[in-house]
């Protein structure tokens, strides 16, 4: 038997699942298929005018060279200054860390944290590469099932009992992907009061949809509620999802010195600094007008409410109104059991989501690939005229259903 040259470490994992179907909902469009693409987890909107022309300043005045592998000392003084002035939050440069993308910050503090044995939390509904990066770190994911009836959130009872004296690190996504679930202070507070109880648990925020919330209040921060646990969290965020930079790659993190500190010996040795041209865009990012980030998450907030009315008038279908993110994660529950015009019984979400699919060219991911069935998960980062088009779609698909 012929052994596999891939290590242990990379065949334990698999692909992204939201990248698989971005692809394949692709592919099919390449076969000449009429697909309503409802995927993608990134903004439509270009990347603003002065972001674009910052990086083409910086190309011209030569910096195009390496920088200190953390990031440039103006990137990591601006990020700092965002901390402060948008979080209440007080960092000094050498606690943060540029990144190759906020994901870039999330594997590498597995990397340099995380050796087998150690447990590290995934409350679930979840982002789909979380677990994958915990075992490609050797270390073990403890799905931690959040549902509907609580709001899609880690309640503290359920946090107290997933914990062990393994566990090594939670990780919390707010507003979330998929469920647009938000936490507010108070749940901080209560998840806090536990966490106080465990000193061996370290907390990553993955704060990237920070932004893109509905409510009247800024998104609050576990540290906003809880400063005790400011030695022990490591924040992780970004320029894509706020700035419509998702292809510019550009994340950061900060925390305490000793983290921050092995993150920027992990990069020196793998990637070493991000883009010298992408950390001169985020700075002016971060730096700059701000008032298109309110219009852009209000452009979300309309094509959320269009598609929850779309979504919640088709028999068999239901949806929670989310707090934040642009995403619809819809429980399709209610279809289970009928049976397509072509005789096959729909077992699961990813049966639902292959017959939206094939029969009506709308793409979505089951809500499987998240770790709670049975949902799936449509993206509203796209036109009104999409949604409505993917919805109009899926309700017509329904009542072919037996």
């Amino acid at each position: 038997m012929t052994s596999s040259r891939i290590a242990d470490r990379v065949r334990r994992i698999k692909q992204s699942p939201s990248s698989a179907a971005a692809e394949r909902a692709a592919e099919l469009r390449r076969q000449g298929k009429d697909i309503v693409n409802l995927v993608v987890g990134e903004p439509d909107f270009d990347t603003p005018a002065h972001i674009r022309h910052a990086a083409a300043a910086a190309i011209e005045a030569g910096q195009t060279r390496y920088t200190a592998t953390a990031g440039t000392p103006a990137l990591r003084q601006a990020i700092a200054a965002k901390f402060k002035r948008e979080n209440g939050l007080d960092y000094a440069p050498n606690e943060i860390i540029a990144t190759c993308g906020a994901k870039h910050a999330i594997f590498n503090a597995l990397a340099i944290t995380v050796q087998s044995g150690d447990e590290v939390l995934v409350p679930a509904p979840y982002w789909v590469s979380y677990p994958d990066m915990v075992l490609a770190c050797d270390g073990t994911p403890v799905i931690v099932p959040c549902v509907e009836a609580d709001g899609f959130k880690l309640t503290p009872t359920t946090l107290e009992r997933a914990i062990t004296p393994r566990t090594k690190w939670l990780i919390l996504n707010s507003p979330s992907n998929p469920t647009g679930a938000t936490y507010t202070i108070d749940e901080l507070r209560a998840l806090a009061t536990v966490l106080e109880r465990h000193p061996q648990v370290l907390v990553m925020t993955d704060d990237i949809y920070e932004h893109i919330r509905f409510g009247d209040q800024p998104t609050p921060h576990l540290l906003n509620a809880a400063p005790a646990l400011r030695e022990r969290t490591l924040l992780v965020n970004g320029v894509s999802k706020t700035y419509a930079m998702t292809g510019w790659r550009i994340g950061y993190a900060a925390g305490p010195a000793d983290l921050v500190g092995a993150l920027d010996i992990l990069q020196s040795q793998s990637t070493s600094n991000p883009s010298s041209v992408s950390q001169a865009a985020a700075l002016a990012a971060l730096t700059g007008d701000q008032s298109f980030v309110a219009e852009f998450a209000e452009v979300y907030r309309r094509r959320r409410d269009r598609g929850l009315a779309l979504i919640n008038a088709i028999p068999g279908l239901s949806c929670r109104t989310p707090d934040g993110a642009f995403y619809l994660f819809i429980n399709c529950g209610g279809l289970l059991g009928r049976t397509t015009p072509e005789g096959r019984v729909l077992e699961s979400d990813i049966d639902v989501v292959m017959y939206f699919l094939e029969s009506t060219g709308v793409a979505l991911v089951a809500g499987t690939a998240y770790g709670l069935s049975p949902y799936m998960r449509m993206s509203i980062a796209t036109s009104v005229e999409t949604i409505e088009e993917g919805c109009r779609r899926m309700a017509g698909a329904v009542t072919a259903l037996r």
